[in-house]
């Protein structure tokens, strides 16, 4: 009997093992076509001078002429200043805001959480036509209206190099937090009451149960948001591209609004692929930096 029923147990896991792969065949499939595709055809595209119509082999000039490139390394130094600026400030006017709205009742949470995530799902044209009005360098723009309250002259945020990187990155801190704001709501609101209780029984403040309990239990959280925030803020591109267009003096340039004007305005498709697999790479090594150094003793 145990010779016949482990030929019918191996059969019977055998068919199993098949059923998985044709569950995940659809995720495979999709991954392969709009993933792994589309990063062979770029490689194979960043060793040639690319043409529609019959394309040369070139090797890795591209990539050499990349390393070579002074606006490529101004553009990097661009985002590298722009993601410093920008990510831990977000992340940090998240968990404040999260922690103000977590005390209120259901409907009002939710009525926030609308308000915040709304500049998540609408149109990056629309919100970027509010923010031209603001920075409008006549006396119309609200932020000049601001300003000229402490007797400070108009200011063309835009459209002056010391300003123009200043602008997007107050952008970026008024209005990207509403999906680190919904993470930080639903870790805050799973941390257990317990915690709290103990700590009120040795005489902890505030600020001593956030550090020390607040902190430590949205740990993954953080470590989630500031991979996702990196790899977001490293590919840049909407903002700078409808806001200043890279300007003035490239002040703005971002290394996505450089690989785009290289593809699509200068139509030198093999050097645009090769700076965005040198951007790639980048994201991948600060990501793997991040969760050697930030996610040690983190939990998933």
């Amino acid at each position: 009997m145990d010779n016949i029923a482990k030929p019918m147990k191996r059969r019977r896991i055998k068919g199993e093992g098949t059923w998985g792969y044709a569950f995940i065949a659809v995720a495979l499939v999709v991954f392969a076509m709009f993933t792994a595709y589309p990063v062979v055809s770029a490689f194979i595209i960043s060793l040639q001078e690319y043409k529609p119509l019959g394309s040369t082999f070139v090797g890795f000039d591209n990539y050499n002429n990349t390393f070579k490139d002074t606006l490529f390394w101004k553009a990097m130094r661009n985002t590298v200043v722009y993601t410093i600026l920008t990510v831990p400030v977000n992340l940090f006017l998240s968990l404040i805001i999260a922690i103000l709205i977590l005390p209120l009742r259901k409907k009002t949470q939710s009525f926030f959480k609308g308000v915040y995530y709304l500049p998540v799902v609408a149109s990056g044209v629309a919100l970027s036509v509010v923010w031209l009005w603001i920075f409008d360098p006549m006396k119309g723009g609200i932020l000049n209206q601001f300003i000229g309250f402490f007797g400070i002259s108009n200011q063309n945020w835009l459209g002056t190099s010391n300003t123009a990187m200043f602008s997007l990155v107050l952008m970026s801190w008024l209005s990207s937090h509403g999906t680190s704001i919904i993470i930080y709501l639903a870790g805050l609101i799973g941390i257990d009451e317990t915690y709290y209780e103990a700590a009120e029984l040795d005489g902890a403040n505030f600020l001593q149960k956030l550090w020390h309990i607040v902190v430590p239990c949205l740990k993954p959280a953080t470590l989630f948001l500031l991979v996702t925030g990196v790899i977001g803020s490293f590919q840049v591109f909407q903002n700078a591209f409808l806001m200043t267009g890279g300007g003035p003096d490239n002040a703005t340039t971002m290394v996505g609004l450089l690989i785009f004007n290289n593809a699509f305005t200068y139509f030198d498709f093999g050097k645009a692929a090769a700076q965005s697999l040198i951007l790639a790479l980048i994201i991948a090594a600060i990501s793997l930096i991040q969760f050697k150094y930030a996610g040690k003793d983190v939990e998933y």
